[in-house]
């Protein structure tokens, strides 16, 4: 057995399977671009204030936020009872600009001084699902079915837009870094398992996209260079490496690792050793 509930199955399946805007009616998204999607379809979002509550209960849906903090981070320095008033009017405007989407019910609930995204009725947010979809896919991989935890992480890549945005302090960095690198990992085990089966063409494009966030990576520079010599494109492979020199040199004034420098020796040499 491999170690996951029902309800969590469930949950990743229903993502993999279901269109967005029919799986959460009104999704918000903080990965890239501040987004709010309304049955998988943007909408403007009139006044910052909104935009704020919305980012901050989002970076933490399972914990609801006390409202003298979330006063305080929305209108600083303010008498409590007039940011209360507009915490008030802010939720209200919310419920109703959202609250038909969910059958009437408000986006925000507050319950005993406690403030939180109505996760029960449909509210949803990119970054939980991004997490869900990597945690599924790993427990997939020590169950040793490749192929769905493979599914499962081209899903979450979809939900993977840019790195978290608007980071104002130390907790949204730490937030943002290690999502960043879930990203990252999830791009490398794609190229990984594609290379693996044979599938060159879906493993450079899941490498190239890996080399977009971070060009230093040498292990996907030297992937690319494989692929390209299974491929039969030999020159664009020996160009990869030049690239890859260019990049090291440019950002560190480093010169590739030595397991680089044999691989390019190999493609240069002896390519139908790779």
């Amino acid at each position: 057995m491999y170690p996951m509930s029902g309800a969590a199955l469930d949950f990743n399946d229903a993502i993999l399977q279901t269109p967005i805007g029919d799986l959460w009616p009104i999704l918000i998204c903080l990965l890239g671009e501040f987004r709010v999607l309304i049955s998988g379809q943007p909408i403007p979002l009139n006044g910052g204030k909104a935009e704020l509550l919305l980012r901050y209960l989002g970076l933490q849906p399972e914990q609801p936020v006390p409202r003298d903090l979330l006063l305080e981070t929305l209108w600083p320095g303010h008498p409590p009872d007039l940011s209360g008033q507009s915490l008030n009017s802010l939720t209200y405007s919310l419920r109703k600009l959202f609250g038909d989407k969910i059958g009437g019910d408000t986006p925000v609930l507050h319950e005993d001084g406690y403030y939180r995204l109505n996760q029960e009725v449909g509210v949803g947010v990119d970054v939980t699902c991004f997490e869900n979809l990597v945690s599924t896919g790993d427990q997939y991989v020590a169950a040793n079915n490749l192929p769905v935890a493979v599914s499962c992480y081209a899903q979450a890549v979809t939900f993977y837009r840019g790195d978290l945005c608007a980071c104002a302090d130390i907790n949204g960095v730490m937030i943002r870094e290690r999502l960043r690198a879930h990203f990252l990992t999830v791009l490398a085990r794609l190229a990984d398992y594609y290379f693996a089966v044979g599938d060159y063409g879906r493993c450079l494009q899941y490498a190239d996209q890996l080399l977009k966030n971070d060009a230093c990576r040498e292990d996907a520079h030297r992937l690319v260079m494989r692929c390209y010599v299974r491929r039969g494109e030999r020159a664009q492979a020996l160009r990869q490496y030049r690239l890859c020199v260019d990049i090291l040199h440019t950002e560190f004034d480093a010169v590739p690792e030595q397991q680089t420098m044999l691989l390019y020796d190999q493609v240069r040499l002896t390519p139908h050793t790779v």
